[in-house]
């Protein structure tokens, strides 16, 4: 199991990671909210501004305070490390 930083000290497997999106398009706040009425969604961002989306598996959707740009830079080195 690979664990993935998503900022703040939040960890989450990087295995389970369906998809890390923007939450700026209307599709993806429709999919935030309807996790949150549902009880799936987890809010990682510690009152900040949210800047990613990471989509689980799991049908759970993890809301991120660092930017897209940096969450998937770092899921790209946890795929070179895992070639190696």
């Amino acid at each position: 199991m690979k664990l993935l930083n998503i900022g703040f000290g939040n960890m989450v497997n990087a295995d389970r990671i369906i998809g890390i999106v923007s939450p700026d398009s209307a599709p993806i706040k429709r999919l935030v909210q309807d996790a949150r009425e549902k009880g799936a969604l987890i809010d990682a961002s510690y009152g900040r501004r949210t800047q990613a989306v990471l989509i689980m598996d799991s049908d759970h959707v993890i809301l991120s305070g660092i930017p897209l740009e940096s969450i998937t830079g770092r899921a790209a080195e946890e795929n070179e490390e895992k070639r190696k």
